[in-house]
Formats: C-alpha cells, sequence, structure tokens
C-alpha cells in the first residue's frame, strides 16, 4: 500500500502545461467503470425528503415546474446529455416572451446582457470550458447556477476556491479508514465533486478560481483538455476515469482578484472567458433588487413593499456613492465595499427585516440609511469617516433640494454613525 497522509491517501500528479496537449477529442470516450462511490441524492429528491426545511433550495428544486415544462415543450436539437436545447436554456434563464408561444409565462431569473448569457451556453456545448468573471455582486454564481441547473438539472457539484483548497478537492481523496482496513480501491476512493460531474456527464463549478494557488488551479488543466483523471494507486482499467457526454466547467473569477493567483496561460487557454458588466442602468438594477430581495425575505414569509420613493433613493445613494469611489484619488479615500448590485439586495433585506421585527412592520428612509452604513462600514474609523463626508455633503443636499424621503434619510444615517464614533 502506498504511503499516504491522513487527509489524502494519494494525489495524482499533476502535468505541467508543457506536456499537456491542447487537442482534444470531440468523440464521446466511453467511460471506464473506474470509480464506485455512493452517489448524493439528487437535489430534487433530497428537497422532497427534507420537506421545507431546506433553508436554499438549489436553482433545480426552486423552478423544478418551469423545468419540467420546458423539457415537455422543447423540441429542438440537445448537445450530448443536455435536459433542453440552448434556445430553452436562454428561456429559462431569460424569462419567455410572447414570442416563444409557450402555454405559460417563464420568469426572468438573470437580469443582462442576453448576449452574455448566448455565449456562456455556447461555450457549454463546446469542448471548452467557461470562465465568467467580473466585479463583486455581478451575478457571476447566480448565472452558472441556473445554467447547471438548465443543461442538466444539477447546480450542486462544488468546489469553493480559498487559499486552502487542495488538490484532492478537485480530483479525488481516501477513506483513510477503509485503505487501513483492505488498501486502495475503487470503494475507498472519495471523488471529488468535479470527478463526480464528469462521472455523471454533469456541469462541474468552480468558485472563485483565483482564490487558489496555482499549482491547485493548473489541477484542471488534464481534465479540461484530455477529459479524464488518471488514479495512479490503481491499476488496469480501474486506474482511470473518463469524463461522460455532456460534462463541463463552470468557473467564477472575481475582477479584483486579479494578481491574486493569476492563470497560466496553459489554463487560460482552456477556457472562454465572459465578462459580466455591472449593472450601470437604474431601471435594470431597481428590477434585479427587488426580484432577489422578495426571494429572500420569503423565507420569512414577508412580502416586500418598498415605495417607489425610498427605491430611488436607495438608487440614487448607490449611484452617488460609485460617482464618489471613481473620483477618490487613492484606495484610502474609498469604502472597502464595492457598492455592488448584491450589497444594495443586502441592505435591503436588512431593512425589511428590521421594519418587521423592530419597527411599525413598514420600511421607512431612517431604517434603509441605518442599513446602509451598517452594510458598507467595514472599517472603523477610515470607512466611517469616508461616509460621513459623503453623508455631509452629497445626501444632505439631496436633503435640501429634494425633501421628501432624503430628510429622514439623512438624520437615520447621522444617527447611526454617531454611534460608531
Amino acid at each position: 500500500m502506498a504511503k499516504k497522509s491522513a487527509k489524502s491517501a494519494a494525489a495524482a500528479p499533476t502535468e505541467s502545461p508543457a506536456e499537456v496537449t491542447t487537442e482534444t477529442t470531440t468523440t464521446p470516450v466511453a467511460a471506464t467503470p473506474a470509480v464506485s462511490s455512493t452517489p448524493a441524492p439528487a437535489p430534487a429528491a433530497a428537497a422532497k425528503s427534507g420537506g421545507d426545511t431546506i433553508l436554499r433550495q438549489p436553482a433545480e428544486v426552486k423552478y423544478a415546474d418551469e423545468l419540467a415544462y420546458l423539457i415537455g415543450v422543447d423540441t429542438a436539437p440537445r448537445p450530448f446529455t443536455w435536459r433542453l436545447s440552448p434556445r430553452m436554456v436562454r428561456t429559462f434563464i431569460l424569462g419567455s416572451k410572447p414570442s416563444d408561444k409557450l402555454d405559460r409565462e417563464i420568469k426572468q431569473k438573470f437580469y443582462g446582457d442576453p448576449s452574455v448569457v448566448e455565449r456562456a451556453i455556447v461555450t457549454l456545448a463546446s469542448d471548452r470550458g467557461l470562465l465568467l468573471i467580473g466585479d463583486p455582486g455581478t451575478g457571476k454564481s447566480w448565472l452558472a447556477e441556473l445554467l447547471a441547473a438548465a443543461v442538466c438539472g444539477n447546480s450542486t457539484h462544488v468546489v469553493q476556491g480559498t487559499a486552502g483548497t487542495t488538490e484532492d478537492q478537485i480530483k479525488y481523496s481516501w477513506n483513510v479508514a477503509m485503505v487501513i482496513a483492505a488498501g486502495q480501491s475503487q470503494q475507498s476512493l472519495i471523488p471529488s465533486p468535479i470527478m463526480t460531474a464528469m462521472k455523471k456527464g454533469e456541469i462541474g463549478r468552480f468558485e472563485e478560481l483565483t482564490r487558489c494557488t496555482s499549482d491547485v488551479q493548473d489541477a484542471l488543466i488534464s481534465i479540461l483538455s484530455e477529459k479524464y483523471v488518471s488514479v495512479p494507486e490503481l491499476s488496469g482499467g480501474d486506474g482511470v476515469v473518463f469524463a461522460q457526454p455532456g460534462f463541463n466547467i463552470i468557473a467564477t473569477a472575481n475582477s479584483r482578484d486579479r494578481g491574486v493567483n493569476d492563470l497560466s496561460t496553459a489554463l487560460k487557454r482552456r477556457f472562454n472567458f465572459v465578462q459580466i458588466p455591472v449593472v450601470t442602468n437604474k431601471k435594470t438594477e431597481k428590477e434585479i433588487v427587488l426580484f432577489r430581495t422578495k426571494e429572500l425575505l420569503a423565507r420569512n414569509q414577508f412580502s416586500v413593499d418598498v415605495p417607489p420613493a425610498l427605491m430611488d433613493v436607495l438608487l440614487q445613494t448607490f449611484a452617488d456613492m460609485r460617482q464618489a469611489a471613481a473620483a477618490a484619488t487613492s484606495d484610502d479615500s474609498k469604502l472597502e465595499s464595492s457598492l455592488s448590485t448584491a450589497e444594495q439586495i443586502g441592505v435591503l433585506e436588512d431593512a425589511v427585516l428590521h421594519g418587521q421585527f423592530f419597527g411599525q412592520s413598514m420600511l421607512d428612509s431612517a431604517t434603509l440609511a441605518k442599513s446602509i452604513v451598517g452594510t458598507l462600514v467595514r472599517r472603523i474609523p477610515e470607512d466611517v469617516s469616508i461616509l460621513n463626508k459623503f453623508w455631509h455633503s452629497v445626501v444632505e443636499k439631496h436633503a435640501k433640494e429634494d425633501k421628501g424621503e432624503w430628510v429622514s434619510f439623512l438624520q437615520g444615517g447621522k444617527d447611526a454613525m454617531s454611534n460608531m464614533s
């Protein structure tokens, strides 16, 4: 028996970029029954068995009715083993139109440039991996989840990239107790989420790829190019796990993390890069914020009734703060927050919950201001000082000129910051 650490009984050797061919076959390779492990229950089955106790349902469970309907009416050709055709995947993500002539409405779930979604879908049908890159809060992970749910009905084959992510989490590890008792075998091998996706011909997801060290990132090179994983500890046909048709990888990367752990040239060649832009259109941003906030608050059975004037205050405040951040001369004079749409969603959810639990069961501008301060202040006293200057200049100007909700919004923010001094 090969010597192993307690964490992993063995690690497959990583090929260097020079040793990996850039050519891959488009002919599906029959899978060798290399690894036998007890598969995790499908998300839909797990959700049913758990009743209503799941805190956050994956997209394929949350929108199971829509997916089942689209599968039933979809007559277009489907790549590999896809559950939906590319056109229906697009409809599932971006919503239906009258021209689609469907018997029921399909809700829009991702708000953005349709061409971005289309290019992502086309990439998944090709031989290359998909890398979604953009600023924090632009919806990269949400789009990746929706794509996986529509293509293969399972978005849970996920590896979360961190500085501590190891090659074992990308390829495989071992059940140490079983290895000690009976040696290395198919039964004692623990497949990673990526390997499980390969065996099932489904989509594997890799979140925050650039947070991982370079040697861990490069473990993906052979998977993306050769479409198999070698298990040298096992002999014969059991020593290779081939990807089934339909397998691909969706990775995400934070554009602000560039330079943390840059991707190697060899790995970049195996991905199609799709940039997710920051939403700048106020109408679109309003739709995103309301849509996601309603979904989040549904857990507490709260309905969201945001007065249009308060929604305008929230959107305008974030727009003004982004403008101030762009004009800042140094990072020290900027808030640490990215001021993303995702943070607006968090602010609105926090304000609504506060009003429901401790207020008058309705959203007011003072509570909204306190939620903004509480969400955006991460460095004390630096962020407090930056936000205080913004409040006494920009927000105070709105209160004097526009009045209305801005007056109590101004005071609510001042009160919140005074408690942090």
